[in-house]
């Protein structure tokens, strides 16, 4: 059982059958993305033994000692007719198995079968909630074909100085331009030099790089990311970074460092000029901070900016020059992955029209028919390729009409008819756009739209539907009080209340009569 030849000998059958498996799992006719992608993700698996095999085999390859010392034991050239190595192993396996007499030979037998099975034979209706590859996914990325970028479009458009923010579909527009050069470098320079740009690129990075993986096991990501880092380091050495190359220049140009300046490590501040430096010497804020550090023990603060100051600013100014850095390495990562998905950007585009088109009712029956396939086997396997073809076959559609719950384009006539080429923004949803008049008028009773009354300290009435600018809201809940307080001044005035004597008088003049006490 420890004999090394043996285990090669193993190994090097184990190899063979799994990339029999492979080719067997690769040849495989698949007609439905899910099946394509859970062999696709069971091959990679396979890569990966097969790897470690390879690598096992190398190592007792090159251990040139031992395999020697195992064919001399063998061999026994002194002693031709000398069989006792040859009983001992015999012995040692005839002592295993009467050990473990139930043990079986087959384990690798069942790992190859678990592989090519196909999964759900034996009429398992709970495989959609087995699968191991749909846990990977989100609802919204829809086992893969799609791309679940909301929480990304959120970030993005809580980054300051970004001008317009965009809707949702706006925000795919401007990912699909990726391939036309580096993502989001139509955004000011405050803005990609700030700490959230880092911060959202770093995520949008990691979630593009995380769903590339599972949506491409057999590609090796890996590589591409690391030669396309070794590109980025050769060309932000170069300064050639298209949109990068005076971001670090102007940044210095700001905070004065190359021309110099004075520092000061009372206040932890950087002055330009050295008038400014000496009028802020007098100031109460100053002094107090000067006597604080002389309490601590520190060194006083230096007109030149020597010192452990001085460090403390350069070592704040490295660190903005790595944030500025890393921005644009992870802009340059996450473009690169862009480019490749592009077409599922498309797609997840043209999914999210679709389903602007849809009623909530039709969602949810979208939904039941995604979970509980209705199709029975039989009638599936009966009309056969027929089907799969017409799944497979492009869509013709030059108009870029939204897609209806048949996969389909829906007619023009009813495109114009819902209006879903025209936008509808409202400035309470931050300035969120709504595509066609009847998104705009559901909208308005949807939490988007009543988080942004309640901001405004407003109520979420019908006083209030159509209106979507800030401004005409403000004005319209200032009318209302108004008109509120003219119906109590009408009531005190229309409402009759006579006194003792018989006298009528209206609510307002006899409550003033009452308190001076005439009545």
């Amino acid at each position: 059982m420890d004999s090394t030849l043996e285990i090669q000998r193993q190994t090097h059958e184990e190899i063979e059958r799994l990339e029999r498996a492979l080719y067997t799992l690769l040849s495989r006719p698949n007609s439905t993305h899910d099946k394509n992608l859970q062999n696709e993700h069971k091959a990679s698996q396979m890569l990966d033994r097969i790897s470690a095999r390879v690598t096992t085999l190398n190592n007792l390859y090159q251990d040139d000692d031992v395999r020697k010392a195992e064919v001399n034991a063998l061999s026994a050239p002194s002693q031709p007719n000398d069989l006792s190595e040859f009983y001992s192993r015999l012995g040692k396996i005839q002592v295993h198995y009467n050990k473990y007499p139930d043990a079986v030979s087959v384990g690798f037998d069942l790992e190859i079968a678990a592989f090519l099975d196909e999964p759900g034979q034996d009429g398992d209706e709970e495989y959609e909630e087995e699968d191991p590859i749909a846990l990977l996914f989100s609802g919204e990325e829809g086992y893969g074909k799609y791309l679940d970028l909301y929480a990304n479009h959120t970030s993005y458009n809580n980054l300051k100085n970004i001008g317009k923010r965009p809707g949702y579909l706006q925000y795919l527009d401007l990912l699909v331009a990726a391939q036309n050069g580096l993502v989001h470098s139509d955004l000011p320079k405050e803005t990609r030099t700030s700490k959230d740009y880092e911060t959202y690129i770093k995520n949008l990075h990691g979630y593009l790089l995380s769903f590339t993986k599972k949506t491409q096991p057999l590609e090796d990501i890996d590589t591409r990311q690391k030669n396309a880092a070794i590109e980025f380091d050769n060309k932000w050495d170069a300064n050639e970074i298209r949109g990068w190359e005076d971001v670090i220049e102007s940044k210095n140009l700001e905070n004065g460092t190359e021309n110099g300046g004075i520092w000061c490590s009372a206040c932890q501040k950087h002055y330009s000029k050295q008038t400014v430096y000496d009028a802020h010497l007098t100031s109460k804020k100053h002094i107090k901070a000067v006597s604080k550090q002389a309490s601590s023990g520190e060194p006083a603060s230096n007109p030149n900016g020597s010192g452990h100051a001085e460090t403390t600013y350069h070592a704040t100014q490295s660190s903005a020059k790595l944030r500025i850095r890393n921005s644009a390495y992870y802009t340059y990562l996450a473009t690169e992955l862009l480019v490749a998905l592009v077409p599922i950007l498309n797609e997840t585009k043209s999914n999210v029209e679709r389903r602007f088109s849809l009623t909530a009712r039709e969602r949810e029956q979208e939904l039941l028919e995604q979970s509980n396939p209705t199709v029975p086997a039989p009638v599936a396997a009966a009309d056969g390729a027929g089907e799969e073809d017409e799944e497979e076959e492009r869509i013709y559609n030059p108009l870029k009409l939204p897609l209806g719950w048949d996969g389909k384009p829906i007619p023009y006539w009813l495109y114009k008819l819902h209006g879903l080429g025209v936008e509808y923004r409202c400035e309470i949803c931050s300035d969120h756009v709504y595509m066609g008049r009847k998104n705009f008028d559901r909208h308005f009773q949807e939490s988007r739209h009543a988080f942004g009354m309640r901001a405004l300290g407003l109520p979420n009435t019908k006083h209030f539907h159509e209106i979507t600018k800030i401004e005409d809201a403000l004005a319209l809940a200032e009318k209302l009080k108004q008109e509120g307080r003219h119906e109590i001044f009408e009531q005190e005035t229309m409402e009759e209340l006579e006194d003792d004597e018989g006298n009528v008088y209206n609510r307002k003049t006899y409550d003033d009569l009452k308190k001076q006490g005439l009545i």
